[in-house]
């Protein structure tokens, strides 16, 4: 008889045997693997798991209410917008995520949909196709050097990003009101406000988590004061920008273009205006992905339910307070 019940709400990889190989040693665990979309699929797969592993299936406050005896739910990635974290502490469920998976997939991710949009690569790439060859098909490209990146939030992934700009002459100034100074003094990336950030930048980067204080957070307001030569790079969550806000300060002429590989509505449908431009850069949510991240962000998310199942805090303890509820041991 199984002594604990594992399950994963939904994934999108072809297998889930490294996340079964961590998970085989701790004794007892059976493993569910299912597909949930909505709440109530949730609560039916997962009501009686002591361990949740979760991709992109809501885990909201009436999921986490009607768990009857789970101990921890653990996010593939970075971001755990899809969990209910104040629900999940007050109940004294344990939340891990995995921040370190990806660092250079992602700063390198930014910084090449950076250069394509800068050196105009799609651009050049589709009219030499279409049998124009023509230099002033780009026109005008300006130099790296000189100019300056904004980071919207100095996390491990754009600091990252700081250092590889830095690399290639460009100045770093960044936005992150939580972040101490002297972490972006040790880096040589100024902190500024946002709608300053957004005065100076010739680049800007968006890395904030979403959380409710930073959807939208980039808006008509700091597209109306961005430089006509900017860039957007968003490499985060789609709603920290304001897509609406983008697609009409994009007609409008007032930025020069954006590289998005996250949007507001993922897949994108089919109507969207960003599908239309020239100017813009669109992926498929695939700046986290090598085969090595995805490797490593598939067993540290199944280790945090492991950790938990053998009594102790996870690494990537996302929820602190959880503490003064549950008492395991450090790691």
């Amino acid at each position: 008889m199984s002594k604990f019940k594992v399950v994963v709400t939904d994934y999108e990889f072809e297998t889930l045997a490294p996340e079964l190989e961590v998970l085989k040693k701790v004794d007892g665990v059976e493993f569910v693997p299912v597909q949930c979309r909505t709440e109530e699929e949730v609560i039916q797969a997962a009501h009686d798991a002591d361990g949740l592993i979760n991709q992109y299936a809501p885990i909201s406050r009436k999921v986490i209410e009607a768990l009857e005896k789970c101990k921890v739910i653990s996010r593939y990635g970075v971001g755990v917008n899809t969990i209910d974290i104040e629900a999940a502490t007050e109940k004294g469920i344990i939340v891990g995520n995995v921040t370190d998976y990806c660092m250079d997939e992602v700063s390198d991710h930014a910084f090449a949909l950076l250069m394509a949009c800068v050196r105009k690569v799609v651009t050049l790439n589709s009219a030499v196709k279409s049998g124009n060859w023509d230099f002033k098909v780009g026109v005008p490209i300006f130099r790296l050097r000189g100019r300056v990146l904004g980071l919207v939030g100095l996390g491990k992934i754009p600091q990252t990003l700081a250092v590889k700009a830095q690399a290639f002459g460009i100045k770093v100034v960044a936005y992150d009101p939580i972040l101490p100074k002297d972490v972006a003094d040790s880096l040589n990336v100024e902190l500024l406000e946002l709608n300053d950030l957004c005065k100076v930048s010739d680049f800007i980067s968006v890395h904030a988590p979403l959380i409710e204080s930073t959807r939208g957070m980039v808006s008509t307001e700091q597209f109306n004061v961005m430089k006509k030569e900017a860039f957007i790079i968003n490499t985060a969550r789609g709603p920290v920008i304001d897509e609406k806000a983008l697609i009409e300060a994009l007609q409008a002429g007032k930025i020069a273009g954006a590289g998005l590989d996250v949007l507001e509505q993922e897949p994108i449908r089919s109507d969207n205006p960003l599908l239309q431009m020239d100017n813009v850069i669109l992926n498929p949510h695939i700046a986290w992905y090598s085969e090595e991240a995805q490797l490593e962000l598939k067993r540290k998310t199944a280790q945090n339910v492991a950790d938990v199942l053998s009594g102790f805090y996870p690494t990537y303890l996302v929820n602190q307070d959880v503490k003064d509820k549950v008492n395991l041991q450090e790691k």
